[in-house]
C-alpha cells in the first residue's frame, strides 16, 4: 500500500477523505486536482483483489488521525448493462459481496458532483457487485440478470473493512474500462482505457464536493 502523507499526522478538525484504489495507474490518475479538499485527504493503492483491500483500508485507517476518515473505492470496473461505454461513471447505491450487500452514503450528492466535474459522461447507479477474479463473457450476464450494473475486485471488500472500523461515510465511484460490447485486453492500449483514463483524472473534485456536503449540519 502507498499513501501520500506520513505516518503520525494529527488528528484534524474536519474528518479526513481516504480513497483507495487497487492499481499504480488508478493512484496516479487519482492524485491530481487536490484544490478544494475541506479537510486532509490521501489517495491509497491497496493491490488488486479483495483480501489486499481489505488488509490495505485496515492499515490506512490504523493510522494516528485517520480513523473517523470517510471512504471512496474509486478505479476502474468492468461494466455489466447493455449501452454501456468505456469513460462511463457508475456511482454504487450499495455494494455486493460475500458478506451481502452494503449501502452507500450520499449517491445523488456523487452524481450531481461528477456532473459538473466531468460534464458529458453518463453516470450509472446502481448496484456494484464484487469478485475475486476478472469477470468475462457469461459470468458478466449471469452478474447482470441478478441487477448488478458493474463487477469489480475491490469495492465491496475496501466498504466492509472500513464500515466495520466505525460509522462513516462511505461511497464507491468507478469508471467503466471496459463493457458487454468493448472489452479490453489491457488498460491504456486502446482507446477505451484512454478514456476512462482521462476520467479516473477528473473526479477528485467531486468527492471533495461529496465530503464537504456530508459534512454540513442536518436540519
Amino acid at each position: 500500500m502507498e499513501g501520500d502523507r506520513p505516518p503520525g499526522e494529527p488528528e484534524a478538525a474536519v474528518p479526513p477523505l481516504l480513497v483507495a484504489c487497487a492499481l499504480g495507474i488508478e493512484r496516479f490518475a487519482l492524485r491530481g486536482g487536490r484544490g478544494g479538499a475541506p479537510g486532509p485527504v490521501r489517495v491509497v493503492r491497496t493491490g488488486m483483489g479483495p483480501a489486499h483491500a481489505a488488509r490495505g483500508v485496515e492499515r490506512a485507517l490504523a493510522r494516528e488521525g485517520w480513523g473517523a476518515a470517510a471512504v471512496v473505492a474509486s478505479g476502474f470496473c468492468a461494466g455489466l448493462a447493455p449501452g454501456m461505454h468505456p469513460g462511463d461513471l457508475v456511482v454504487a447505491e450499495e455494494t455486493r459481496g460475500p458478506d451481502g450487500a452494503l449501502a452507500c452514503d450520499g449517491t445523488d450528492l456523487l452524481v450531481e458532483a461528477l456532473a459538473r466535474a466531468v460534464p458529458g459522461r453518463t453516470v450509472h447507479t446502481g448496484p456494484l457487485t464484487g469478485s475475486d477474479h476478472v469477470v468475462r463473457g457469461p459470468e458478466r450476464a449471469a452478474l447482470a440478470a441478478g441487477g448488478a450494473i458493474a463487477v469489480d475486485m475491490e469495492s465491496a471488500a475496501t466498504l466492509r473493512t472500513a464500515r466495520a472500523a466505525g460509522p462513516r461515510p462511505l461511497a464507491a465511484v468507478r469508471v467503466v474500462v471496459d463493457a458487454p460490447e468493448h472489452e479490453l485486453v489491457r488498460i491504456g492500449t486502446v482507446r477505451g482505457g484512454i478514456s476512462a483514463f482521462r476520467v479516473l483524472r477528473a473526479v477528485l473534485p467531486a468527492f471533495f464536493e461529496w465530503h464537504r456536503s456530508l459534512l454540513l449540519p442536518r436540519r
